[in-house]
């Protein structure tokens, strides 16, 4: 059985531990018998959208279009999407200062 790997991403913090990074990480593949989709390796980027964030040299950001979406949901009316602006919020978190403070009016109505 083949297992292929579908999204990663090796990231250095320093320039010359990038290769002993990518050694590291092509020796744990190998040693799960995982394979690369070569039809998707791409080397050498400086930032691009992963998993719905863009993630460049200055660190993990929220996407523009993840805010956007956020911002252009109406205003839930019902239990059911206050839980899925709930979940929306849960995910931009860690780009949002004090969230938890912020996110404690959905609470309260979902506890009623």
């Amino acid at each position: 059985m083949e297992l292929y790997v579908d999204d990663m991403i090796v990231n250095s913090k320093e320039d010359d531990r990038h290769l002993a990074n990518l050694y590291e990480t092509f020796t744990l593949l190998q040693s799960y018998s995982m394979k690369l989709n070569l039809k998707k390796c791409i080397f050498g980027i400086r930032s691009g959208k992963f998993l719905g964030f863009m993630i460049s040299r200055q660190g993990i950001k929220a996407s523009p279009d993840m805010v956007q979406a956020v911002l252009d949901m109406r205003p839930p009316r019902t239990i059911k999407e206050v839980q899925r602006l709930t979940s929306c919020v849960a995910t931009l978190e860690r780009f949002m200062a004090k969230s938890t403070d912020r996110c404690g009016v959905f609470f309260r109505v979902l506890r009623k």
